[in-house]
């Protein structure tokens, strides 16, 4: 089972060094913020306290989302109220929302779900995967072609969707060491899927899609997951569920490497992390090196965690605590309790009522690169950018298992250059879904808005936070 997040409307600022701040937001989220969605026209989808209601966060003109007005949306269709869900943004902007460990807060595991299409503002009744009966939070990931993977709670059972007929395709799980309860999916660079176990920790495993397969990584070294402690749960028609226990969040940084972080495991007096090292091919398991343990009574299993534009990860401890990992440091920073999820502006939307700022910017190699754009648009129309890393170098978001926020695609942000004023362009269709792709060439389509400023402006593409060097252009 995961914990519920309670989050109050108050800011404690004791203990924030000089380098880090968390500011509130001008206006709160009506209803609190279980999870956040970064939609692909620079607005942010938030899912409120209620379960089945989702607001909408717009950046001011001058594209600051601390001073942002927030909208209703459209609530999901009634019988469907569900918590602790896996999720997506695909690759046509639209956002999936599948199963639930919880649906009208009753331990159900329902295999309910849907998607929403922002430009209708409306929700589409998703068919569940022919071999999964009891979804609940289950582990997904959004595949470089675009496709979205999940795993069944309950067994090692797997299935793919395709976005465009949303038609489901069994896969094959060949090798598996456990079932998937509990875990939390990375994808990498090289488009296999990692993953540590939690009913078999420390064991660690990746999925080669291509295959169908599932290779041992090797051990974490370290134990990241807490034992469940207490008597099955019952579900469904005479069903037992088992929980495994929980582990926390895990974030690929820009070196390549994932940072692990774990619950507190049996007889130790806080969290450990560790951290992964890719081998030089899919089929290398790669090695493990132990990270630095989280101070005495703290962890993060059942956290969420983001990765900062200067490459630290933010991590939540179940305190409530924030902490930043810095490559080698765990560094302790304010009371940050909520959801985590990256801006376009380099912010983290902390829940839904701050964010939350680090020292030090990104490095020029990690930005996206446009090499090909329009000098000039017309608004209302629809064009093409090419480049390399739109998709950034990482996910960028991690929760353990359900609640996936993942913000690996680009968006397009245009500047006008008189008023500086601020407007994205909603991007959809993107060639890849991928992260770290170097120095491939990739593609996104963009909307000019219709009700945008017009002459002479700046255009960049932002990914994870991290915006590429802008380029002039006319808006007609």
């Amino acid at each position: 089972m995961i914990r519920f997040l309670a989050v109050a409307g108050l800011l404690a600022l004791c203990g924030i060094s000089h380098a880090q701040s968390l500011q509130s937001l001008a206006h709160q989220a009506p209803d609190g913020a279980i999870i956040a969605y970064q939609l692909t026209d620079g607005t942010v989808m938030v899912q409120g306290n209620n379960a089945n209601d989702f607001w909408k966060l717009t950046p001011d003109i001058n594209g600051s989302y601390r001073n942002g007005a927030w909208t209703q949306l459209a609530s999901l269709p009634s019988g469907y109220d569900p918590y602790a869900n896996a999720s997506a943004v695909l690759a046509d902007g639209r956002v999936l929302i599948l199963g639930g460990e919880y649906n009208y807060w009753n331990f159900v595991l329902t295999r309910l779900g849907y998607i929403y299409n922002p430009t209708t503002n409306t929700w589409t009744r998703l068919k569940p995967p022919s071999n999964m009966y009891y979804i609940g939070d289950s582990p997904s990931v959004v595949l470089p072609d675009g496709r979205f993977l999940i795993g069944d709670k309950v067994n090692k059972h797997m299935a793919v969707l395709d976005p465009a007929t949303l038609t489901w395709t069994v896969v094959s799980s060949t090798g598996k060491s456990d079932f998937n309860a509990e875990e939390g999916w990375t994808l990498m660079p090289d488009g296999t899927i990692l993953t540590a176990d939690v009913k078999h920790a420390p064991h660690s495993e990746k999925y080669l899609p291509w295959l169908g397969e599932w290779i041992s990584a090797g051990s974490t070294i370290v134990d990241l997951h807490t034992p469940h402690v207490g008597q099955p749960i019952p579900y469904g028609k005479n069903n037992l569920y088992y929980p495994p226990g929980e582990i926390g969040p895990s974030i690929l940084r820009p070196d390549g490497t994932v940072f692990y972080t774990g619950a507190t495991p049996t007889g130790a007096s806080s969290g450990h992390t560790a951290i992964y090292h890719p081998g030089a091919s899919p089929q290398d398991p790669g090695t493990w090196t132990v990270g630095p343990d989280f101070p005495t009574n703290e962890d993060a299993g059942d956290s969420f965690a983001a990765l900062l534009p200067n490459g630290h990860v933010l991590v939540e401890a179940e305190s409530g605590n924030s902490y930043e990992f810095d490559g080698a440091n765990l560094t302790a920073g304010p009371y940050a309790p909520g959801c985590y999820m990256v801006l376009p502006t380099g912010e983290v939307l902390v829940g839904g009522y701050a964010v939350y700022t680090s020292s030090g910017g990104p490095s020029s190699a990690w930005a996206p690169v446009i090499t090909n754009a329009p000098t000039a648009v017309t608004r209302g129309n629809t064009y093409q950018i090419f480049g390399q890393q739109f998709n950034g170098l990482s996910q960028a978001a991690s929760f353990g298992d359900e609640f996936q926020t993942a913000t690996n695609y680009p968006l397009v942000r245009i500047t006008n250059v008189a008023s500086g004023h601020v407007f994205y362009a909603r991007t959809h269709d993107h060639s890849t879904m991928g992260v770290a792709t170097g120095t491939a060439t990739v593609y996104t389509y963009f909307d000019v808005p219709a009700g945008m400023e017009t002459g002479a402006s700046k255009l960049e593409v932002v990914a994870n936070g991290i915006p590429s060097a802008a380029v002039n252009i006319t808006v007609n």
